[in-house]
C-alpha cells in the first residue's frame, strides 16, 4: 500500500456555519463541497487547499462519532483522510501489517469517495481515514 496525497484534515466544530465564516474571512477559504452524511450523523464542508481539503464536521445527531469526540474532547483535529488507489488492498495491507480496522470493508464516503477508518489505538493516537477517489 501507498498513500498517495493527504485528502483531507477533518476538524469538528460545534457551529459549522461559525467555523465556515471564520476560515473565509481569517485565512480567505472557500467551501468547495457541502454534504450531510446521515449514516455518519454529520454535516460535512471541505475548504480547498491546493489538491486536498479542510474537512469541518459538525454532529447532526448526538448519537454520532463526531457528537461524542465533541462531548469528550471538544472541538479540534477529528482524523486526517489519505488517498490511496484501491481503499480495500490498502486496508487489508494495514490489517495484515497490525493495524486495528474500525470499518471490516471500505464504504461509501462524500464526494463519490470510498473510505475505511483505521483506529487511532494502533496508529500513535490518529484516526486515519483511507480515501478512495
Amino acid at each position: 500500500m501507498a498513500l498517495t496525497e493527504v485528502d483531507h484534515v477533518a476538524i469538528a466544530v460545534k457551529d459549522l456555519e461559525a467555523a465556515i465564516a471564520w476560515y473565509a474571512e481569517t485565512l480567505g477559504a472557500s467551501v468547495a463541497h457541502r454534504e450531510v452524511i446521515e449514516r455518519d450523523g454529520v454535516e460535512e464542508a471541505l475548504l480547498a487547499v491546493a489538491d486536498s481539503y479542510i474537512q469541518l464536521l459538525t454532529p447532526i445527531r448526538e448519537d454520532s462519532t463526531v457528537a461524542k469526540f465533541i462531548a469528550t474532547k471538544g472541538e479540534g483535529i477529528h482524523h486526517v483522510g489519505y488517498r490511496v488507489e484501491d481503499c480495500a488492498r490498502a486496508l487489508n495491507q494495514a490489517v495484515e501489517a497490525g493495524a486495528r480496522a474500525i470499518d471490516a470493508q471500505p464504504r461509501p464516503g462524500s464526494r463519490g469517495t470510498t473510505v475505511a477508518f483505521l483506529h487511532p489505538k494502533t496508529a500513535f493516537g490518529t484516526l486515519i481515514e483511507l480515501v478512495e477517489e
